[in-house]
């Protein structure tokens, strides 16, 4: 079939799939969604994402929303209920991976491994606007991401707009040897590496195992997510949120680069608390050198 062949089958689809067939190109070049496909092959590439593990939303702006809206569906999906619910979140938008996504596949085929959804005015429910081709619906975590994205919209007056999925090794590792507890967590973190307090002075919230995908574990990481951008599920990952793609995904590099600093260290001590640590006293000098919030709380 040649050129001239190919166009004319486009025209008589009509103007509706002639609309659809522009719709991805015109998407991907946006510069959220640049944005949004480097991220998950950046995770892929640290080895955070094996199988069709890990996932990221992303709340999009009103100016965004406006520059995508001529390519999105005439005809968008039916509405889904979420199982959850949000005022601050009614009528927004968010660019979504799919479930059951191989994250390193978003940068080959971007509008078949994530999309575009859009809430309704009750803030309980998703259609397909854009995206997710063949059937595809948004990641089964999105209602942790949902609730996420509420907390942190309203705690940061709306300056969060990204929630990060993955499973880091190391972090996951440390789970299986120290409590499910903030506190804890946290201090092995801070004390095994400077960077530490000054990624997350807050520290990093920590539940135990739930069901991934659960109501329960969604309402448990939003009121994590109330206190700290990043929250470790054991056994599981970490959840993080930022202003943007680089903050959330170095977020997420710093908590993963303590806690495998901190693995190290045990291995190499015969699985012992590591001797040579960041003191509390330096601790709070580097944060009041960074002028940052530190969490006292955990701190002696």
């Amino acid at each position: 079939m040649g050129f001239f062949d190919s166009a004319q089958e486009v025209l008589d689809k009509g103007v509706s799939a002639a609309k659809g067939a522009v719709s991805g190109v015109a998407v991907e070049q946006q510069a959220f969604m640049k944005g949004f496909v480097r991220l998950c092959n950046d995770g892929w590439n640290q080895g955070w994402h094996e199988r069709n593990g890990g996932n990221l939303t992303y709340r999009m702006t009103p100016e965004e929303v406006s520059s995508c809206r001529t390519f999105f569906y005439d005809a968008p999906s039916s509405w889904v209920a979420l199982g959850v619910q949000a005022d601050d979140l009614r009528g927004e938008f968010f660019a979504v991976t799919g479930s059951g996504t191989h994250l390193h596949n978003v940068a080959l085929d971007p509008d078949r491994n994530a999309g575009i959804v859009e809430i309704n005015s009750a803030g309980d429910a998703w259609r397909i606007v854009w995206g997710l081709k063949g059937g595809g619906v948004p990641t089964s975590e999105f209602p942790s991401h949902f609730l996420c994205h509420a907390v942190r919209k309203r705690v940061t007056n709306g300056a969060n707009r990204v929630v990060y999925h993955a499973h880091p090794t190391a972090i996951g590792a440390c789970t299986l040897v120290l409590p499910a507890d903030a506190r804890v967590v946290t201090r092995a973190l801070w004390k095994s590496l400077t960077e530490g307090v000054i990624a997350f002075p807050a520290g990093v919230g920590v539940l135990p195992w739930m069901v991934p995908g659960s109501s329960e574990l969604a309402q448990a990481t939003s009121r994590q997510m109330g206190t700290y951008e990043a929250v470790v599920w054991a056994q599981h990952g970490l959840m993080c949120a930022g202003t943007d793609f680089d903050a959330t995904f170095g977020l997420m590099q710093a908590v993963e680069k303590a806690a495998d600093v901190y693995v190290r260290a045990r291995s190499m001590g015969g699985g012992g608390e590591p001797a040579n640590v960041i003191s509390d006293e330096g601790i709070r000098a580097t944060a009041a050198a960074y002028r940052l919030p530190v969490n006292e709380a955990f701190l002696d």
